[in-house]
């Protein structure tokens, strides 16, 4: 340690025992929630720097601590809700930076997957080496109408670069005009290059743009192509999932399947009502927040 670093040292220190013998402690501090402030001392500390003073963690980690000590105060949230939810970022303009954070996240949270364009598939996969987080992209995303073999060339291309589950988008115009068997066969033939590959794949019906009739098809067709789960939305489209489609869902495909919710699924109720009507899988982008609501 450097003197200028004694110094700096010295001087948080005595600036922390000044804030205890006045008393005047930030309302912050008085929470046990920490200051967050660089080069400052917390007073009130409760030893929850990792989840209360991020920036101060980072300064003590990038100084050459290996850990950080932490209470039984610490947030504990329910990995059994966390192991629920595809941490998605599709949005077009995510950054490399985005995706890694991302990443992180779901490493932390124990996330049942990142899912993220196929752009993002090899950084995805490389920064989550050695987790249990899978690897998912999404396939003819977000809209569908697109040949079925650009659909099966992404779904290579995607496994084969670390891909683990694959959301493919349906042909929902062709649901629409009635066209079951080129429905059928677009989705069989993304599922056989998929499970070739040993990847999952979930079918998005984007149910906003369908009637309960077309949405029972739907599931129908994906069941006989053998996908791996049905699922209700894109999250670009005009609405996002219900509880009324998800139990739909489930009533089709049975107990055989998965059910993928998605689409403007923001908080712990939101999940709770999904899982109620029979989802197994949750797709949000504010899946940090929705666990975070678990905490004991």
């Amino acid at each position: 340690m450097t003197g200028t670093e004694l110094d700096c040292l010295v001087a948080q220190i005595g600036e922390e025992l000044l804030a205890r013998v006045g008393g005047a402690l930030p309302a912050s501090a008085q929470k046990g929630e920490g200051l967050n402030l660089p080069g400052q001392v917390c007073p009130g500390c409760v030893q929850r720097c990792a989840q209360t003073c991020a920036r101060n963690t980072r300064h003590i980690l990038a100084a050459g601590a290996d850990r950080v000590s932490c209470s039984e105060r610490m947030t504990r949230i329910d990995p059994a809700i966390a192991a629920l939810i595809d941490h998605t970022i599709l949005k077009p303009e995510a950054t490399r930076d985005d995706v890694l954070k991302v990443c992180r996240e779901a490493r932390q949270y124990g996330f049942a997957s990142v899912c993220v364009n196929p752009y993002w598939v090899p950084l995805a996969h490389a920064e989550l080496a050695g987790s249990r987080v899978l690897v998912c992209s999404v396939v003819g995303f977000p809209l569908g109408a697109t040949f079925t073999q650009v659909k099966v060339a992404e779904t290579t291309a995607a496994v084969r670069s670390g891909a683990r589950e694959i959301d493919m988008v349906i042909n929902v115009g062709a649901l629409r005009s009635g066209d079951r068997e080129a429905v059928r066969e677009d989705i069989r033939q993304v599922v056989a290059a998929a499970h070739g590959g040993g990847a999952a794949v979930k079918v998005i019906l984007e149910t906003a743009l369908l009637d309960d009739n077309q949405k029972a098809i739907g599931c129908t067709l994906a069941k006989l192509a053998g996908a791996d789960f049905v699922k209700t939305s894109t999250g670009f489209g005009p609405g996002g999932a219900t509880a009324h489609d998800v139990a739909l869902m489930r009533r089709v495909v049975g107990p055989e399947m998965g059910v993928k919710a998605a689409g403007g699924i923001r908080t712990i109720e939101d999940l709770r009502a999904m899982t109620a009507a029979g989802a197994t899988r949750i797709g949000a982008s504010a899946s940090i927040k929705i666990v975070e609501a678990t905490a004991a």
